[in-house]
């Protein structure tokens, strides 16, 4: 990629979110690279418990089998192609393809085939027709991820810096967490990229974009989240997030208890200041997010469906150590707040992304580029947190976001990065 990323001036060409030959290198080098969301834990508590999900555009079926061992596979018979499963959840020891009746196990070993042996040859062999198997997978603290790359850098090491803020919302309580409430799903007529470059650190938006919420006092005041002082925290390899120094919407008298009651708690298990600060949104690198303002808990994957089409998926996640009636309240926020496309926020969001990118693939003689240039070469380092900080609002995020874009584009090994940098 030739000058789309300019990281020195601030500024992101338009072309690479809509150009449909830099969308088809960006499904093997990023997403054929990249450690991927696939589901958590809990979703799969049980042996024989599956989900279906996607790594960039490629169907996977995650599953745990009869031994309790996770694993994932591409979600195609080894036949004719046929997608083996066409659940989006259950509970199974096996999978019959539809077409001609091939069987796995759910451990990806196939186990029977119409018309074998008396059908085929002798050396065919059933072994070597297993489904096609991740390159690999890890769970860390509950997110299982998978990445096709054999070669690829540990997860606690792809998500370097991330994981001290992912800890802030996976790790306050014994037992950690798990998603309540079944999955949200909806698409947008976008880039992925466009709910990345939001997801990965954006304040700048909220008090404009969900005004209207904010002066109903359904998230917070626009005076309350305005003068909340926070950081922007690009976390390397693309991650980012914004970090507030206290949790919004402790307002609401359940949210305030929990908070309270469980504070000794979280800081025995995070320690100060960790443990009284809250990362409102953020991003892993490429496609896979939260937004835990106060009471709304959701986490999110945003599978690219081509260049111009994207869709989300929500959870909501909780405490596993809370009650029920607490988990039933974080539910219902979340469901009013921002876990799908009626919610309040979200809607905003999902409009503004389709309108970015609908102006942005208009065919103009020369590239109106995009501005990134708020608070350019400000960032700096802080001693109680990790990572490169900025004042809110700023977009040292998203350059690192695009920055870690620019270089897997440009196949520079992974844990490398060109060296090109925007602070001063």
């Amino acid at each position: 990629m030739n000058g789309e990323i300019d990281l020195d001036n601030g500024s992101v060409s338009r072309r690479i979110f809509f150009d449909p030959d830099i969308y088809r290198e960006e499904l093997t080098r990023i997403f054929g690279r990249c450690w991927l969301f696939l589901a958590h834990e809990s979703q799969l508590a049980n042996p024989g418990d599956f989900i279906t999900t996607y790594m960039g555009e490629v169907p996977i079926i995650v599953t745990r089998s009869k031994s309790g061992v996770l694993g994932a596979f591409f979600n195609s018979c080894r036949h004719r192609g046929m997608r083996i499963c066409r659940a989006d959840a259950g509970n199974a020891n096996t999978f019959m393809c539809s077409y001609h009746g091939w069987v796995y196990r759910n451990d990806g070993r196939l186990q029977a085939v119409p018309r074998h042996p008396d059908g085929y040859p002798e050396k065919m062999k059933l072994g070597e027709w297993d489904l096609v198997p991740v390159g690999k997978i890890a769970n860390y603290k509950g997110l299982v991820f998978g990445t096709w790359d054999p070669t690829a850098p540990s997860l606690v090491d792809y998500l370097g810096d991330m994981a001290h803020y992912l800890d802030i919302i996976l790790d306050r309580r014994e037992g950690g967490t798990e998603f309540v409430g079944g999955t949200q799903k909806w698409t947008i007529q976008c880039n992925w990229k466009f709910v990345s470059d939001n997801h990965v650190g954006d304040s700048y938006h909220t008090p404009v974009t969900h005004h209207s919420g904010m002066v109903a006092g359904f998230y917070s005041r626009p005076s309350e989240r305005l003068s909340t002082p926070g950081y922007s925290v690009a976390a390397g390899n693309g991650h980012g997030l914004c970090l507030f120094r206290k949790p919004l919407r402790t307002d609401l008298p359940l949210m305030k208890a929990y908070v309270e009651d469980h504070q000794a708690e979280a800081e025995a298990r995070l320690g100060q200041p960790r443990a009284s600060v809250w990362p409102v949104n953020g991003a892993v690198f490429p496609n896979f997010g939260f937004v835990v303002a106060g009471a709304f808990r959701t986490f999110r994957i945003w599978h690219p469906k081509g260049p111009d089409k994207v869709e989300m998926w929500s959870w909501c996640i909780v405490d596993s150590a809370a009650d029920p009636a607490f988990k039933e309240f974080i539910r219902l926020e979340t469901l009013r707040g921002q876990s799908g496309p009626a919610s309040t926020f979200e809607q905003d969001d999902g409009e503004n992304f389709k309108e970015c990118h609908s102006c942005s693939r208009v065919p103009l003689p020369e590239d109106p580029r995009f501005n990134y240039m708020l608070r350019l070469r400000t960032a700096r380092e802080e001693v109680d947190f990790p990572g490169r900080m900025n004042d809110m609002p700023s977009e040292t995020n998203q350059l690192g976001f695009y920055e870690r874009w620019a270089a897997l584009m440009e196949c520079v090994p992974q844990g490398q990065t060109r060296g090109i940098s925007h602070e001063s």
